[in-house]
């Protein structure tokens, strides 16, 4: 940025804030709105609550104190009068505003104490009163940061495209993919996003919805798809353990299964076979509905390396999920003696020495934990496999570390990802261009649709009696609330409290309390007393949101349901309706309901579809959130929406295939100019 006349290394930081680096940067730093200031308004036809521009004589300059200092300028056009109010000035400000000074000033005009006023006008001083041309084009107002007024950036705009010429920037796409789209060239977009002429559609382009917007939206979501597909490809070019058995061992364990799989889970589980038998990573997600039976496709996954001599890894988000997943393991493992080890944060003393010996030593073959995994201390002699849960859960670092545990001798462990919030195929491609998606859109048989409602919280006596009997029929219930203890910001039952009211009004039940704050043991204790049967009624945070599974639980009571996210809701109730009986969901709200909150709790009435839900959800909050930040950089995508431009990702796939396949020395360039996150799931670019 120091390169362009007029920027020091003080201003070329204030403009690294907002994201630019070099000159190309100032174009595609895009205005957030525009203003109309092509024509002069008459003072004494201004309206309050308008945007005008006026030009007008100074009568009257004084610096007064009403309440605070201010400076008062009364001005004059001939057909009225209007005040200019300044709360922050300088002497020299207020010299330059001298009787007899001709101003051009633009502002939103209010109702003042004195009649119609502009607060902090942005104004210019005329020369003599000669009126000076105005603009041909609306003005760009740009996302701004402390220290950089609007008049600079929009000067270093001005100079930006004089400095890189009539043909910059440099256009890097293929003419045939523009064409397709009917797309204009790089240069004309630009222009036009900086400088719309004064008929523009200010609806369309607050939209995003003109050709010039989505010409570079179209540029943006290029460039990430080619930089996932560069990132895959470099994690590719690493060797991995060729894993490639008789196969013994996963017929064992689908022997000793108490069901069958599913076709989609054969399908996932034969896609995951094949990839595993390559001598290059394999990147695959898996994502399904919840109790689609991802996890013992995952056990088969683990089989196949265990089998070839090599030690699998599988982490968890929670520790409640890492225990879970150690008795699934156990019970589906007995049958080939394979013993699954537990590492999280509570093992401690000999205990984690002996643990962490034993994965050193490669005698723990199969090992399941938390975070804890991937620290410091932990020392894998031959990872093949990783294995990770509910992935957006994980930032990338964390992933990253444990790859790199698993480096061995210049080759890297397989990486299978999991998760249960799925997303609409045509984003799951674009989002996760670097990985091989596989996808179980199947529920075991015998699974039970959840019949959801949703009630004010002024009906608990209902719900209630509806848990006492349920539970007399032997059935079981969780009650699920988002707070640990009452707090006086929080107005919403904490589980604590909640926990003793219940304990009270069901005195012939037997009311279990579990939340992330208790000791893991106990934790652990309450959910195997749960799962025993010998807790009727569990009341819970949302820790028990993912993994647990409780058959004979037919009753699930969300508290606050309008505060949670429609991805969540689902997951909660996705821990009823696993077992041979009729199970229900109870969404209890404190009215007045949002028309957001409104939205989701109708959606769960209507569909117990993950993956409909999760199209909903897409259309109600928007990718970004959807997918979560600290998943991937498209989530910070500067013009694309990829709700919005859906329509534009079958077409990004293609031009990626046309520019890999024939314009490949422009991909660098394309992914440096619009890509500023790197590597996601492996490496980091």
């Amino acid at each position: 940025m120091t390169a362009l006349r007029g920027v020091g290394e003080v201003l070329a930081e204030k403009l690294a804030r907002l994201g630019v680096f070099t000159v190309q940067d100032l174009l595609f730093l895009l205005p957030l709105r525009y203003e109309d200031r092509t024509r002069i308004v008459p003072i004494g036809s201004l309206q309050a609550g308008a945007r005008a521009v006026i030009e007008a004589e100074v009568e009257l300059t004084e610096a007064v104190f009403r309440g605070r200092r201010q400076l008062l300028c009364r001005v004059t056009d001939r057909s009225g009068y209007l005040t200019l109010r300044f709360f922050h000035f300088t002497a020299t400000q207020q010299a330059g505003l001298a009787r007899g000074v001709h101003l051009r000033c633009y502002g939103e005009v209010r109702r003042g104490s004195l009649g119609l006023e502009i607060v902090h006008p942005e104004y210019r001083v005329l020369k003599g009163q000669a009126t000076e041309g105005l603009p041909e084009a609306l003005t760009p107002i740009y996302p701004s940061t402390e220290g950089v007024q609007q008049s600079r950036l929009r000067r270093l705009v001005e100079l930006a495209f004089e400095s890189l010429g009539e043909d910059g920037p440099r256009e890097l796409l293929p003419r045939a993919a523009l064409d397709a789209l009917q797309l204009p060239s790089l240069r004309t977009a630009l222009n036009y996003m900086h400088y719309p002429p004064t008929d523009a559609s200010l609806a369309q382009l607050a939209a995003g919805r003109h050709p010039a917007q989505r010409r570079l939206a179209f540029e943006e979501l290029l460039a990430h798809q080619l930089s996932l597909r560069q990132l895959r490809d470099e994690i590719r070019r690493d060797p991995a353990p060729k894993l490639a058995g008789d196969g013994t061992m996963i017929k064992r364990v689908l022997s000793a299964l108490p069901f069958k799989l599913t076709a989609a889970q054969l399908r996932a589980h034969e896609q995951i076979a094949a990839d595993l038998r390559l001598e290059k990573p394999m990147l695959r997600l898996v994502q399904g509905d919840v109790g689609c039976g991802k996890t013992v496709v995952a056990a088969l996954a683990a089989a196949q390396a265990i089998e070839a001599g090599y030690q699998v890894a599988v982490m968890a988000p929670t520790e409640l999920l890492a225990e879970q997943h150690l008795r699934n393991f156990h019970g589906w493992f007995s049958s080939v003696r394979v013993k699954p080890l537990l590492l999280t944060g509570k093992l401690q003393g000999r205990k984690r020495a002996a643990a962490l010996d034993a994965v050193a030593g490669a005698q723990a073959r199969l090992v399941i934990g938390t975070h804890a995994l991937f620290q410091e201390g932990v020392r894998f002699k031959r990872l093949a496999l990783v294995v990770v849960d509910e992935q957006h859960r994980f930032g990338v670092h964390q992933r990253m570390q444990l790859r790199q545990k698993g480096a061995l001798e210049g080759r890297y462990p397989h990486q299978l990802i999991m998760t249960a919030t799925p997303i609409p195929r045509t984003l799951a491609m674009t989002a996760y261009a670097d990985l091989d998606i596989a996808v179980i859109d199947e529920l075991p048989p015998g699974r039970t649709p959840v019949q959801t409602v949703a009630m004010p919280d002024k009906r608990r006596d209902e719900v209630v009696l509806r848990i006492h009997e349920a539970c007399l029929q032997q059935r079981q219930a969780y009650w699920v609330c988002p707070a640990i203890e009452d707090t006086e910001d929080l107005p919403y039952k904490a589980a604590e409290e909640l926990s003793a009211q219940l304990t009270a009004a069901l005195p012939d039940l037997t009311v279990g309390l579990i939340h992330g704050r208790l000791p893991a043991a106990q934790k652990e204790t309450m959910m195997q007393r749960f799962q025993a049967g010998k807790v009727d009624l569990l009341v819970a945070t949302t820790v028990i949101e993912v993994g647990v599974d409780v058959p004979n639980a037919s009753l699930m009571v969300i508290e606050n349901a309008e505060r949670m996210g429609l991805a969540q809701l689902h997951q909660l109730r996705g821990r009823v309706g696993r077992g041979k009986h009729a199970s229900s969901c109870v969404l209890l709200y404190h009215p007045p309901l949002s028309q957001m909150a409104r939205e989701r709790l109708q959606v769960l009435r209507e569909t117990n579809d993950g993956f409909e839900v999760a199209r909903r959800d897409l259309e109600l909050r928007g990718p970004g959130e959807l997918l979560g930040t600290r998943q991937t950089g498209l989530a910070q995508l500067r013009v694309a929406d990829l709700l919005r431009d859906a329509d534009l990702l079958p077409r990004v796939q293609q031009g990626a295939e046309l520019m890999v396949q024939a314009h490949a020395e422009n991909i660098r360039p394309l992914i440096d100019r619009w890509v500023t996150h790197g590597g996601r799931y492996g490496k980091i670019g």
